[in-house]
Order: C-alpha cells, then sequence, then structure tokens
C-alpha cells in the first residue's frame, strides 16, 4: 500500500512544509501588525457598547433587589404605620369619652354646688327662725314663771279697758307664738 519513497524526497517534503508553515506564520504576523493598524472603529464602538451592556445589566440587577429590599421595608413600614394609627385613633376615642365624661361629672358638680348653696341659705334661715322660736318661747316661759310666782299680777290694774287691751294682747301673741313654732 504504501510506496516506498526515497528518503530525499520525504526529506525535501517535509523541509518544504516546514518552509511554508513558518512563511505563513510570518505573513500573519506581519499582516496582523498592518491589520491592527487598519482596525474598523465600528468594532471599537462595539466593544463599549457590549462593556456597557454588561454594567447596565449588572447595576439593573442590583437595582432590583435594592427595589425589592425598599419594597419590604416599606410594607413593613405601611403595616407598622397603620399600627400606630389604629392606636392613635383608640387612644383618641378614649381622650373624648374621658372629656365628655369630665364635662358631665363638671356640670353635675354645679348642680350639686348650686343645691347645697340653696340647702345651705334654708338651713341659716331655719336655724334664725329656730332662734327666734327660742326666744319667743322663753319669753313666753318667763311671763309663764312670772304669773306663776305672781311677780305679774294683772288682778290690780285699775281700767277694765287697760284689761281688754291686755288680754287682746297675749291672746295676740300666744297664737303668733303658736303659728311661728308650727312653721
Amino acid at each position: 500500500m504504501f510506496v516506498e519513497l526515497p528518503n530525499q524526497i520525504l526529506l525535501i517534503a517535509a523541509g518544504a512544509f516546514l518552509f511554508g508553515w513558518i512563511l505563513a506564520s510570518i505573513s500573519s504576523a506581519i499582516g496582523a501588525r498592518y491589520k491592527v493598524k487598519k482596525r474598523d472603529p465600528r468594532d471599537d464602538r462595539i466593544r463599549e457598547l457590549e462593556a456597557g451592556l454588561r454594567i447596565a445589566q449588572s447595576e439593573s440587577s442590583d437595582s432590583r433587589t435594592d427595589i425589592e429590599k425598599m419594597e419590604d421595608s416599606l410594607k413593613e413600614t405601611t403595616i407598622g404605620i397603620e399600627r400606630r394609627d389604629n392606636v392613635i385613633s383608640e387612644q383618641q376615642a378614649k381622650i373624648e369619652k374621658i372629656a365628655s365624661d369630665l364635662k358631665d361629672s363638671v356640670l353635675k358638680t354645679r348642680e350639686l354646688r348650686s343645691d347645697l348653696t340653696e340647702r345651705a341659705t334654708e338651713n341659716v334661715h331655719a336655724e334664725a327662725k329656730i332662734r327666734e322660736v327660742e326666744t319667743e318661747l322663753s319669753v313666753a316661759q318667763a311671763a309663764t314663771d312670772m304669773i306663776a310666782t305672781g311677780v305679774l299680777d294683772y288682778s290690780f290694774i285699775p281700767d277694765e279697758e287697760q284689761d281688754d287691751d291686755a288680754a287682746k294682747n297675749d291672746n295676740d301673741e300666744s297664737a303668733n307664738q303658736v303659728t311661728k313654732a308650727s312653721s
């Protein structure tokens, strides 16, 4: 199958292959330097845009996580605010109830004070009437005691008119005393 070729041909072929490979690598190195100098500016722009896109995507994902965290904290804050609002409204209701109770108690206190003032006035008037009646009773008692002891003797009065006037006065005074004592 294999044909036998002389060693020289093999060496020439290997040398030619090696020589071609060296020329290709030299020409590609020269071409690459030349290509680098003639680079298309659009390629640079595309690379810049791709880099910017990668940066924007990473920033976007960071922003999304920040937004999610902020939304969670906003939900917690909203719940806390609602709880505080409920507590505040309950406290305001209690304050309003206490204020109305206070107003009612102030009105009742004023009514009781006015009633107490009226009763005190009535009590003072009653005490004055009682003293008056006691004074009249003591005078009547003294008169009765004097009559009983004989210090006052109406039988020695010379005029009958004076007797009639004195009897009428005594009757009027005793009637007044009885009406005052009963009131």
